[in-house]
């Protein structure tokens, strides 16, 4: 048994952090930024993503930037808290079925998930 103080409550209902990493073209590893380019960059998925939300009246809700994720072969990719579940994504498509199924309604993007197990895919 813990000694610990229980948590506070959250300061947010979940919090999102999206990669925004920047690598050099041609990286081993590759970089979200790089690979989001063809949809308008992460930045601007980003921004759809919390205006989307807002639309949806998803409320309490955190949009952060992040730094490399250390899942780079998969990127683009974000990870929603509290729950810890990671998702890759394309564009503004996969960011609506996210917004929808996982904040909006408490599902997952099955298809969109990324798991601990996964090795990175082979180029």
């Amino acid at each position: 048994m813990s000694d610990a103080p229980a948590d506070p409550r959250l300061f947010y209902n979940r919090h999102i952090f999206i990669c925004t990493n920047v690598r050099a073209e041609g990286h081993p590893r590759g970089s979200c930024s790089v690979r989001a380019a063809e949809a308008g960059g992460v930045e601007k998925l980003r921004g759809y993503m919390r205006e989307k939300a807002r639309q949806l009246g998803i409320e309490n809700i955190r949009c952060n930037a992040a730094g490399c994720l250390d899942r780079c072969e998969y990127g683009p990719n974000m990870v929603i808290y509290p729950e810890g579940v990671w998702y890759r994504y394309e564009n503004t498509q996969d960011i609506d079925e996210i917004v929808e199924t996982h904040l909006k309604n408490g599902g997952r993007v099955k298809r969109l998930m990324l798991t601990p197990d996964q090795l990175p895919p082979k180029h």
